[in-house]
């Protein structure tokens, strides 16, 4: 079952600007569900919501990328840094994503790092990741 995010919903949730995409709840998890191109200037939008998403103690936090067409290097960094304050926080990262572009560009780089996986519903199976080797 999903929560939506209402303004009184959860403290722990800030919503992203709407042309950005949305975060809810799902299963006890974070999700934050972006959408369109993530460049340099979305990337500053989008950062405080992942920032408070990833602020709680043992943060699970997905980040879904289904719905995002184009991902440049600032938006490679807010993934990184977003991955790296959930596990900072003994958290666990799920990255989805299934655009070939984008499955390409982490292939080159950092696809060990996130192991991403095709559909939200796959990142709610099992434990799922936690480090490079998932333990």
């Amino acid at each position: 079952m999903t929560e939506r995010l209402s303004p009184t919903a959860s403290p722990a949730l800030v919503p992203l600007p709407e042309p950005c995409g949305r975060v809810y709840r799902r299963n006890g998890r974070t999700v934050v569900a972006l959408r369109d191109e993530i460049d340099i200037a979305t990337a500053a939008l989008i950062a405080p919501a992942l920032d408070v998403a990833t602020s709680d103690g043992s943060p699970h936090v997905v980040v879904d990328l289904t719905e995002v067409s184009f991902l440049d290097c600032s938006g490679l960094t807010l993934l990184c840094r977003a991955r790296r304050r959930t596990l900072d926080r003994d958290g666990r990262f799920w990255l989805v994503c299934d655009c070939p572009r984008i499955l390409r560009l982490l292939r080159a780089w950092l696809h060990d790092l996130f192991r991403p996986v095709a559909t939200p519903d796959e990142a709610f199976d099992g434990d799922g990741p936690v480090g490079p080797s998932g333990s």
